[in-house]
């Protein structure tokens, strides 16, 4: 294999892919890329066993071949290189020589047979989307997923794909949100699938600020999304997710309607003197308005009046401050809905006027 390109060349894909790659890796060849020449292409694929990352790129007078180096050390050499600076590469006998000016490097590599890859994935449901709508359908949330938590399903968020949508949905058992997204394909049957967290998370800083179309096939054991020259595999959870839509709440509700960011700032103003370790604030609702009250060990308290449309027979609810604050963050609608059936029940949080997200947020005692 021989290369001669740019340092940008080699570092957008590399930094594309690096994501994956863990420091710590109890396989050594997990710690490296795999690069290969083929065709007038350079493609770049690192993977954590779980997550699978290729990044391509064309370059032109290249010989093909294939090997595997240490991701962290090229891309630190890439970066250390001046900008524009043209980088020649070439693998023989187990090392890969990097020159570029005046200087010299020589890199380990190990076999590429090592290198695992995810098999091709047959059977799949296939489907498309538009990056920047599939981008804000998992910013929606996501960050309601739980971390580490010993039911393993939790950890991830839900793919539900019916005729023309894609729902996602993630839950920690304390909160849940859900948010719609339109999609184009042929869709024999409704389907469900569990990303798990890491997955999600690489996703997100691979779609980017991108506004092309997202291709996704998902089949028993993985999803793989393509974006641009991008492609991304992961392994699915294998598990049943809770049937969330007895968590959302139905019926007869109190609602309020507010400005969202008047009410984020002020909730926020008011968790400042909230109890560090359960976070707990608590919301009067009375005609016209709400008051976010809290306090804390120290005997210090906060306590701050919104003005919204609230008509209905006062009341009194205690919340995780954070779990709210993370659904007015992510909404981008001038008002919000809030909608209360008691204050011993969950109460659910919409953007005013938008049916595509929901958000459901459970009482705290305090």
């Amino acid at each position: 294999m021989k290369l001669n390109t740019s340092r940008e060349t080699l570092l957008k894909p590399l930094q594309t892919v690096a994501g994956v790659v863990e420091r710590r890796q109890t396989l050594p060849i997990l710690s490296n890329v795999l690069i290969a020449v083929s065709g007038g292409h350079l493609n770049m694929t690192a993977t954590d066993l779980e997550v699978e990352l290729i990044a391509r790129t064309p370059v032109e007078g290249a010989t093909d071949g294939e090997t595997t180096v240490s991701a962290r050390k090229l891309m630190d050499i890439c970066r250390a290189l001046p900008e524009g600076a043209a980088v020649e590469i070439s693998e023989s006998k187990g090392k890969l020589a990097v020159k570029s000016g005046r200087s010299r490097f020589s890199l380990s590599t190990l076999p590429v047979g090592d290198f695992p890859l995810v098999p091709k994935i047959e059977g799949a449901t296939q489907f498309s989307a538009a990056a920047a709508q599939f981008r804000n359908t998992l910013a929606r949330t996501q960050f309601a997923m739980a971390q580490q938590d010993v039911r393993y399903y939790l950890n991830g968020l839900l793919f539900e794909i019916t005729s023309n949508q894609l729902r996602t949905v993630a839950t920690d058992g304390h909160r849940l949100s859900l948010c719609d997204c339109p999609i184009e394909g042929k869709i024999a049957k409704p389907v469900q699938a569990i990303v798990p967290r890491k997955g999600i998370l690489e996703l997100q800083r691979l779609l980017g600020d991108g506004d092309e179309r997202v291709a996704v096939t998902l089949s028993d054991n993985h999803i793989r999304i393509e974006l641009g020259e991008a492609v991304f595999t992961s392994k699915l959870i294998d598990g049943k997710f809770p049937d969330y839509e007895r968590v959302i709440p139905q019926g007869n509700m109190k609602r309020l309607v507010g400005d969202r960011e008047t009410l984020r700032q002020a909730l926020h103003r008011t968790s400042i003197l909230s109890n560090e370790k359960y976070r707990g604030i608590r919301l009067k609702l009375g005609n016209g308005t709400i008051t976010a009250i809290a306090n804390n060990p120290e005997l210090e308290e906060a306590e701050e009046t919104v003005e919204v449309d609230f008509t209905g027979e006062a009341m009194e609810i205690g919340f995780n401050v954070n779990y709210v604050l993370d659904v007015l963050a992510v909404l981008t609608s001038q008002e919000v809905e809030m909608m209360f059936i008691d204050s011993n029940s969950s109460c659910l949080i919409q953007p005013r006027g938008e049916k595509d997200s929901r958000h459901v947020v459970m009482p705290m005692r305090l």
